[in-house]
């Protein structure tokens, strides 16, 4: 186990490194660019194994604790440690990155976005995955700056090289913003760690603030906050997200919205809310607000591009209800009680389902049509997907339908236990304020419906015979491969989210209780 997960984090950089030299003789495929992607394939599919194997290894019954440890001293002088080790929490979203990389890389193998060599392609996307998987596994504050930041570079270039129109432009949005945020958070960091004398997460979490005055517990929120709240992304600093999505090549949105949006909300569960509860119940308040409002926002936004004559492209318009979708994650986080926090949780796998899902399909819609604006899509009578390529509008729709929360599917657990949460906050929060919270957050699902809805009616609906004749292909072979695992899953935590709660709950007791439950 202990192995495992080392290898887990470490082998997708040796295979970066292994994707820029020649390929072995017998190797070469039909060439050089098929043979790098085939080991971005193997590569990925190997540490997908990898994170299976240690899942199933996993001590089930005890997910509060952490498991698979590694602890290593690396600088004495700042008693910073190679600290690694997996609970409840961080296993499945371990598990989804790992699937959700090995995914991007079978679509990429049949579907490779045009840009320069392929080489550089496969090596970025494995430093990609190094670094996520990074982010959910260590367990000291600077190795998880570090990790955190690991990402940065590569999906600059992901965006900025095989991205579509205003894509320089948009990949300086998103360095910019998200180096700004994390140039805070890194003094966050530092001061929790110098403060208490002590990088390490778990110990920091058992001592539940003790060691940290008020002040700096609101210092440190703040910060580290700010740079979380970039990444998540939090309303109102969250601009530079549908810029990124749009312009991004089709792997890059998934794993953009995926797991890189992941890893801010991971850093509240893990970091704040242990380490610096006193702070966190000072700011949750406005945490809170700043969530609902995101929620009705992204919705709203979604709203405006799905009308007709807005020429909403539907690259964008996810990526809005990214921002609405995390703001549920947001509010559940802030509740601070471990329904919220599970809550949280789970929306956070559902809307890496979910998302994941959609953007796949969008970028399959924008190959065939050369476009992903709704207007041009839809034309006078609608895309009329359903006649022309019946299996691939059944996928949409289903996709969105659980997007919107319908009961039976993933996207209906987390959103309903955040709402939950904010019902009934943990002690020390207005009751009043979080039944606010709650209601917009209610308001924000029946706007997510409509929205939807309305895709849905003008992308798939409509006489196929009415529109331009298109020779329109329906899902090919590689495409069910790449996106069946993802609807299986979907299908599966919404009928059976003991599965995801299981692991999820102790572990939160645990957190919230300050190492002591």
């Amino acid at each position: 186990m202990q192995f495992l997960l080392a290898f887990i984090v470490v082998a997708p950089l040796l295979g970066a490194a292994a994707a820029l030299l020649p390929p072995p003789p017998g190797l070469k495929g039909r060439g050089p660019e098929q043979a790098v992607l085939r080991h971005g394939v193997t590569v990925t599919g190997v540490v997908l194994a990898a994170a299976i194997a240690l899942t199933l290894g996993f001590d089930h019954d005890a997910p509060s604790r952490f498991q698979a440890t590694t602890d290593i001293s690396w600088i004495q002088a700042l008693n910073v440690r190679i600290h690694l080790g997996i609970d409840g929490i961080s296993l499945p979203l371990l598990l989804m990155t790992a699937l959700l990389f090995f995914l991007c890389a079978l679509y990429s193998y049949f579907k490779l976005p045009a840009g320069p060599s392929p080489k550089a392609f496969v090596a970025l996307l494995l430093v990609l995955e190094s670094g996520t998987l990074a982010t959910f596994a260590v367990l000291d504050l600077l190795l998880f700056f570090l990790a955190f930041e690991m990402v940065l570079i590569p999906m600059y270039f992901l965006i900025a090289r095989w991205g579509g129109a205003q894509r320089q432009a948009a990949a300086w949005k998103f360095i910019l913003y998200t180096l700004l945020g994390s140039v805070v958070m890194l003094l966050g960091l530092l001061l929790i760690g110098l403060n208490s004398g002590t990088f390490d997460m778990v110990a920091l979490a058992s001592d539940n603030g003790r060691e940290l005055t008020h002040t700096t517990q609101l210092l440190a929120v703040l910060a580290i906050g700010v740079g979380l709240a970039v990444k998540t992304p939090m309303w109102p600093l969250h601009s530079w997200l549908p810029d990124a999505h749009t312009a991004a090549p089709t792997v890059g949105s998934v794993l953009l919205a995926g797991v890189l949006l992941k890893m801010g909300t991971y850093g509240f569960v893990r970091i704040l809310l242990p380490v610096t509860p006193d702070g966190m119940v000072t700011f949750a308040p406005y945490l809170g607000a700043l969530a609902a409002i995101g929620i009705v926002y992204g919705s709203l936004a979604c709203l405006s591009l799905a009308r007709k004559g807005n020429k909403g492209d539907l690259k964008r318009l996810i990526a809005y209800s990214s921002v609405g979708h995390m703001g549920f994650v947001l509010l559940g986080i802030a509740s601070m009680t471990p329904t919220g926090v599970n809550g949280a949780l789970f929306a956070n796998i559902a809307h890496g389902l979910i998302t994941g899902l959609l953007f796949f399909l969008v970028g399959a819609l924008k190959d065939r049509y050369g476009t992903a604006d709704l207007d041009t899509l839809a034309g006078a009578t609608g895309a009329a997907l359903y006649g022309r390529a019946p299996r691939l509008g059944a996928l949409l729709a289903f996709a969105a339908v659980a997007s919107l929360g319908l009961p039976g599917l993933a996207g209906f657990w987390g959103e309903m236990l955040a709402l939950f949460g904010a019902f009934d906050p943990a002690e020390g929060l207005s009751r009043p304020a979080f039944l606010t919270y709650m209601t917009m957050g209610a308001f924000g699902t029946l706007l997510t419906a409509a929205y939807l809805l309305i895709v849905v009616r003008r992308v798939c609906m409509g006489d196929p015979k009415a529109g331009p004749e298109l020779a329109l292909a329906d899902i090919q072979r590689y495409e069910f491969a790449a996106w069946t695992p993802l609807a299986a899953l979907t299908v599966l935590a919404g009928l059976w989210p003991a599965v995801l709660l299981g692991l999820t709950d102790p572990a939160v007791q645990k957190l919230l209780a300050g190492g002591n439950a």
